[in-house]
């Protein structure tokens, strides 16, 4: 059960839009189910005499007393708005227990307390199956305004106690962090355009994979606006600095023409101009970012950095694990850009799914996560993706999902730990597609039987609490082509067996020789970095030198997503 409180100052308004026959004629037999005085409150659905301004002017009595009192002004947002619904697969609830919610909701959230004789005015109207409105003019008999602060937090943990009692699907408690979900007009105006996605959503997912893949602010905007995005910004009347911003998808616009403005703060609590700032390096190092000339060097830092973010989830230091979470949502966007293949489609799904669990109550300390962030960012600049590095890469994301989910199970996030379990179920679904076809190859270019029994020998003396699990896991043909050509990287098999099971516990592993498989594709080549080491060939001023402008995740998609507003 989903409440959802808004406030705004039109009350015949709001009335004629619950009693008509709303915007897609979707509204069936309104009428009110409960009221702060059923005989009192006129009901427009079932007396015919009863009118809109009828029923106005008896909700909006106080209102009135209030005005006089204050001398002509009226109290700004004065109509208070909750949209009751079950979830989708819910039995549909009678009158009569929409009424009992109804009445529950107002007394929780402060509208009308049980038992007060001046409580505010209000209604329930019903014009659907599935759901109900609460109206109430938030302002009391006695002329003050209602206690109804954290209304919207209110109405959610009542929402979860009705759920139980009625036996309806129990929802996910939030902690106020969500993003806005688009408004029945966002997705009707959606549906009539033919767009998939409302422009809010579309937005957001923009400036998610903008903010991923840029360094500066500056980019951030002009990324936005080569997508066909507006971009308006707020400026600070004494500092003359960027305040906040809006942005407008292309097309979009209200019944005058005008574009239709979303606040970063709007599409998410993260794409505020303050959050995206703490999240984007500082200006020295923006303006000199590192161009890699090994297109494998961006998939292998970000490997490690990601297999890094297990201890730090493990380590107690709340603040820093939120950042690091934050950060991996970030990776996931360009790790989606920088992959062909099938599973892309996939990776895009985890990035999205992962949005709710990048951030929670615990305030992220960003600075902690920089290696994560710098080393994802590489990927916008890669020129190619190289085939086992990016599912070295592939692998573990998946780890780190489940890691994640089981982070935010623990720390009481439940909406969080759900989006990271969809993230999971979706990085598992692209490592499959990915890896299976990968590692049959692997086996079929499996060594000589002597090399391949030497590596046994090597297993053995190196992890021989997990040998025979190696052994028998039907990845080993495809470990021992992976060993093989790390060998013939300058690799000691034994010291690098040792040293990546070091990095990556086995004890829990299903298929401990797929994990070394990928955790050793992810090493250096010792011969080639032992070549670089020695050439000086290339100036310092061409390490140091800026790359090209990188193409983002929202601008590589930009023909796939274009919403192609008409």
């Amino acid at each position: 059960m989903v409440p959802d409180v808004s406030t705004g100052s039109d009350t015949r308004g709001l009335i004629a839009y619950l009693f008509g026959p709303g915007r897609r004629d979707e509204h069936t037999d309104p009428h009110i189910v409960a009221a702060w005085n059923m005989a009192g409150a006129p009901d427009p659905g079932r007396v015919p005499e009863a009118t809109y301004s009828h029923l106005a002017k008896r909700l909006d009595a106080h209102v009135d007393l209030r005005t006089r009192e204050l001398g002509g002004k009226k109290p700004s947002q004065h109509v208070w708005h909750c949209p009751v619904r079950t979830a989708p697969g819910d039995r549909y609830l009678t009158d009569t227990e929409w009424a009992e919610v109804a009445r529950r909701i107002v007394r929780a959230t402060g509208i009308a307390p049980e038992g007060d004789e001046k409580a505010c005015r209000w209604i329930a109207v019903r014009h659907a199956d599935d759901h109900i409105h609460l109206m109430a003019t938030t302002v009391r008999a006695d002329g003050r305004r209602p206690r109804n602060h954290h209304d919207g937090q209110r109405a959610q943990a009542e929402c979860r106690k009705i759920e139980a009692e009625f036996g309806l699907r129990r929802l996910k408690s939030g902690d106020l962090t969500a993003p806005r979900t688009s408004t029945g007009a966002e997705r009707a105006k959606a549906e009539r355009q033919g767009q998939t996605v409302t422009a809010r959503h579309w937005l957001r997912e923009q400036a998610y994979a903008v903010a991923a893949a840029v360094y500066t602010e500056a980019d951030y905007f002009t990324v936005l606006q080569s997508l066909g995005i507006k971009v308006k910004t707020r400026i600070g009347p004494e500092t003359g600095d960027v305040i906040g911003y809006s942005l407008a998808a292309p097309g979009d616009t209200n019944t005058a023409g005008e574009p239709v403005w979303y606040g970063g703060s709007k599409l998410a609590p993260d794409l505020s101009i303050n959050r995206l700032r703490e999240r984007l390096p500082n200006q020295r190092v923006a303006d000199h970012p590192q161009y890699v000339a090994d297109p494998a060097t961006p998939w292998r830092h970000t490997t490690t950095a990601i297999h890094a973010v297990r201890t730090v989830l493990d380590s107690g230091d709340d603040a820093a694990a939120q950042g690091h979470l934050a950060a991996f949502g970030d990776a996931l966007y360009n790790i989606a850009s920088a992959t062909t293949g099938p599973h892309r489609t996939e990776l895009r799904a985890a990035a999205m799914a992962f949005n709710r669990a990048r951030r929670s109550a615990i305030r992220a300390d960003h600075q902690a996560a920089t290696a994560l962030r710098e080393a994802a960012k590489e990927l916008a600049y890669a020129s190619n993706q190289p085939g086992g590095l990016a599912i070295a890469l592939l692998f573990a994301t998946v780890h780190l999902a489940r890691a994640a989910a089981k982070w935010h199970e623990q720390h009481g996030h439940e909406q969080q730990a759900a989006a990271a379990e969809e993230a999971f179920r979706h990085l598992q679904g692209a490592y499959q597609q990915a890896a299976i076809p990968a590692l049959t190859d692997l086996a079929r270019r499996a060594p000589r039987a002597t090399t391949a029994h030497r590596y046994e020998q090597d297993v053995r003396a190196t992890l021989p609490n997990h040998a025979d699990r190696v052994l028998t896991d039907p990845n080993w043909t495809a470990l021992t082509t992976t060993l093989a050509h790390a060998e013939t990287a300058g690799h000691n098999p034994r010291r690098l067996l040792a040293q990546v099971a070091a990095q990556r516990e086995l004890d829990s592993a299903e298929h401990p020789a797929e994990v070394l498989t990928w955790s050793i594709t992810a090493q250096p080549n010792r011969r080639t970095q032992a070549a670089r080491s020695r050439s000086t060939t290339i100036g310092t001023s061409n390490v140091s030198a800026t790359p090209p402008f990188p193409t983002t995740p929202a601008a590589g998609r930009r023909e796939e997503q274009s919403r192609r507003h008409r």
